[in-house]
């Protein structure tokens, strides 16, 4: 699992340096790229996604762990330009909402997936993800920039997530669990929220 975790931590480094080093040769791309950045931070709604991909991840294990988080960020990556050229896509933010919920519920239940359905949850709903991020994006910020922005910091949130699976596993493997799996219950129970309209 160390090892994994390692592989997963440098592909996204490996991933994430050549966008950094291109997010700042002129004030318009490091505009764009700050307010890419900022975008999937600045919601709750993609905040508790990104998290709970990134725990689902963790839980699932091997391969998974770095294939489940790269796969939305470049699905994410396709939806944010879906977004960005003006391309509707239906029901972006009731997907949005049921993400929070149903990747909250997958990992309150520790749901072992095969790695082909866990790669098309996550995959559908990076498109959601995308397209808002692509759809919200200023005029004035320079798409490429603006594209890593959201890139790196969606990678980071999952990164996150991975390093809560890691971190609380390592509290015991009862006690871990239970406390993984209390945060997929919390983060369902937000999502649900949100798609109420309490959030």
């Amino acid at each position: 699992m160390k090892s994994a975790l390692k592989s997963g931590l440098l592909a996204f480094a490996g991933a994430a340096l050549p966008a950094v080093a291109s997010a700042h040769p002129a004030i318009g791309d490091a505009a764009g790229f700050s307010h890419g950045f900022a975008h999937p931070m600045s919601g709750l709604d993609h905040v508790l996604a990104m998290v709970m991909v990134g725990v689902f991840a963790f839980q699932l294990g091997g391969r998974a762990t770095w294939l489940v988080p790269t796969t939305f960020v470049l699905v994410m990556a396709l939806g944010g330009a879906l977004g960005a050229a003006g391309i509707n896509v239906p029901f972006v933010e009731l997907g949005i909402a049921l993400s929070v919920v149903v990747l909250g519920a997958i990992v309150a239940l520790d749901v072992k997936a095969p790695l082909a359905a866990a790669l098309g949850i996550v995959g559908l709903f990076a498109i959601f993800h995308g397209h808002a991020h692509g759809a919200e994006m200023p005029d004035n910020a320079a798409g490429a920039a603006y594209a890593a922005g959201f890139m790196i910091a969606t990678a980071l949130l999952h990164l996150t997530g991975l390093a809560l699976g890691y971190f609380v596993g390592r509290a015991g493997e009862r006690r871990g669990a239970f406390v993984t799996r209390a945060a997929g219950g919390i983060a369902a129970i937000s999502g649900v929220g949100i798609l109420a309209g309490l959030i």
